[in-house]
């Protein structure tokens, strides 16, 4: 049965989709079957994956808004074991059209009961904000893992996302856990970046994880390519940092270290960088 986690923070630009896409995309590589699934309207997760977001007959807002079943909008990306549920500007319209539907909060959570073992993981690209999508979120994951821009104001807002996964604990998902805190756009040039991965690390304690995503040209750039970092450049740091992100999460969710895996997985990349060359 694979594990569904939501990747959120309501607030914006703190990393949030770059991680969905390439934590996704690193455990893909390890050899998990991912699904992941793109719930912010923006759809800057399915044109990350090189998905023309204003091409598609169906996608995510069609399984919220027509009752279309997720299995008939997921597609295939550029790596075999990973697939993609499309997002696009359309889907802004759910929020509203959701609000007078009976069993609003569960229409995701009914849709994954369906699809659950095909998968490892299934990842939820939430949107920067606590409605009804990110509901929809909180109700069918069975935790959360938070990104944590190193920046001045990197605590704010935190206090009402851990409020909101309390009560959507307490009045709609008891088991909802926090898979973890990643601490991104780390610059270690910078004593701010220094301060607050230490203040992040007093508040969470063990909840944050060992590997720091750093700022990375190569990591921004990959977007406007469609494709994930292990692809675009697969030696960079940038793509380091996500395997060493996915190592850790498998590690919790599955409570074992794939050290094999990470091996081979050099080795491929490696071979992939000579090939292009």
């Amino acid at each position: 049965m694979g594990k569904v986690i939501a990747i959120a923070n309501q607030k914006g630009g703190v990393g949030k989709t770059t991680t969905s896409v390439n934590l996704s995309a690193a455990l893909a590589e390890d050899g998990c079957k991912v699904l992941l699934i793109d719930i912010d309207p923006q759809g800057n997760t399915t044109s990350g994956l090189g998905i023309d977001k204003h091409g598609l007959a169906e996608t995510i807002y069609d399984v919220f808004s027509n009752s279309v079943p997720l299995g008939t909008v997921i597609v295939n990306t550029a790596l075999d074991t990973l697939w993609l549920a499309p997002s696009n500007s359309d889907l802004v319209g759910s929020e509203i059209e959701l609000s007078g539907r009976v069993g609003r909060e569960l229409v995701l959570k009914k849709e994954l009961e369906q699809l659950r073992s095909r998968y490892d993981y299934i990842f939820l690209d939430c949107p920067p904000s606590l409605g009804l999508l990110t509901v929809n979120a909180f109700v069918a994951s069975d935790s959360i893992l938070v990104p944590l821009q190193c920046e001045y104001y990197a605590l704010e807002g935190i206090s009402s996302l851990l409020e909101s996964v309390n009560l959507a604990r307490q009045q709609l998902n008891p088991e909802l856990g926090l898979v973890g805190v990643v601490l991104t756009m780390f610059d270690s040039r910078t004593n701010l970046s220094r301060q607050v991965e230490k203040e992040v690390r007093e508040f969470f304690k063990t909840e944050v994880f060992d590997t720091v995503i750093p700022r990375n040209v190569r990591l921004s750039e990959c977007p406007s390519f469609g494709q994930p970092i292990i692809i675009y450049d697969p030696l960079s740091i940038g793509a380091g940092a996500y395997q060493s992100l996915a190592r850790e999460v498998r590690e919790r969710v599955e409570g074992k270290k794939p050290e094999e895996k990470k091996k081979t997985n050099l080795k491929d990349a490696m071979r992939r960088l000579l090939v292009n060359r």
